[in-house]
């Protein structure tokens, strides 16, 4: 019951810092916001995606790259009150207590992608500014994608910001490795469209299946086959397992710095 209870602790903990910190929202909604609306409007007039429908404007194509882009965000901000928390002390308290560190790990990750899936999920509702009319179906799937995609980026930042003491050092990391990993990963441009030598990158990326899975439950029956995408068993299946081994890189960090 105690590992329970300090993994619920940390996981309100979370939620309640957010709530204390509106710049946060303002910070990971805006700039997706602005990228959506200022790049899908710019490219809206010169963009067709090869082999798909003719009125598949921009805005449309890139409103499931933009729900991604604001995850991402959203689930490394959370990621920062890891390095916030060893410099206040408050770490160091939670790993002397008779508590398993997988409890640590749990309440944490799932904190941050509490708040990254309830930001996701609240970009939803410009889905029919984007001609996207959704679904009880379609919107129980972007529910479902989005979540496991918000814990396996929560808890790969998890494992950088557990290695690292200043939060300026974590965010120039996690921008040289995220921003490549979402611009390859069909946020902006098709696979079809890459050249053969980033069409393997793009595929080796793992934000690909979760761009690819969000494609497929928003777009539902609309022809894909310009994009040559993964199917969606394939891309959750993909996403729930770099989330699981995510979730087992950062207990092993975890635990490395000795058992309480």
């Amino acid at each position: 019951m105690s590992d329970l209870l300090a993994a619920t602790t940390l996981w309100h903990r979370e939620i309640v810092r957010f709530r204390r910190q509106p710049a946060r929202v303002l910070g990971a909604v805006g700039m997706p916001l602005l990228y959506w609306l200022l790049i899908g409007s710019g490219l809206s007039g010169s963009f067709r995606l090869p082999g798909g429908p003719e009125d598949l404007d921009y805005l449309e194509y890139f409103f499931p790259g933009t729900i991604v882009m604001l995850v991402l965000f959203a689930a490394i901000f959370s990621t920062f009150s890891v390095i916030d928390d060893r410099n206040e002390g408050v770490l160091q308290g939670v790993l002397v207590a008779p508590v398993r560190r997988s409890a640590l790990v749990a309440g944490k990750v799932f904190g941050g992608a509490t708040l990254a899936w309830i930001q996701g999920m609240l970009f939803l509702v410009l889905a029919p500014v984007a001609g996207i009319h959704l679904t009880l179906r379609s919107g129980l799937g972007v529910a479902v994608v989005v979540a496991v995609m918000a814990v396996a980026l929560t808890a790969f930042g998890f494992a950088f910001a557990w290695r690292m003491n200043s939060t300026q050092g974590f965010h120039a990391v996690m921008n040289l490795i995220l921003m490549p990993m979402w611009f390859l990963s069909g946020a902006i441009f098709p696979l079809s469209g890459a050249p053969g030598w980033l069409d393997w990158v793009m595929r080796l990326n793992p934000l690909t299946y979760g761009t690819a899975a969000l494609r497929r439950v928003l777009y539902g029956e609309m022809p894909l086959t310009g994009q040559s995408l993964p199917s969606l068993s394939l891309s959750l299946s993909v996403m729930l397992i770099w989330a699981l081994a995510a979730l087992m890189v950062d207990v092993w960090l975890v635990r490395r710095t000795g058992s309480p």
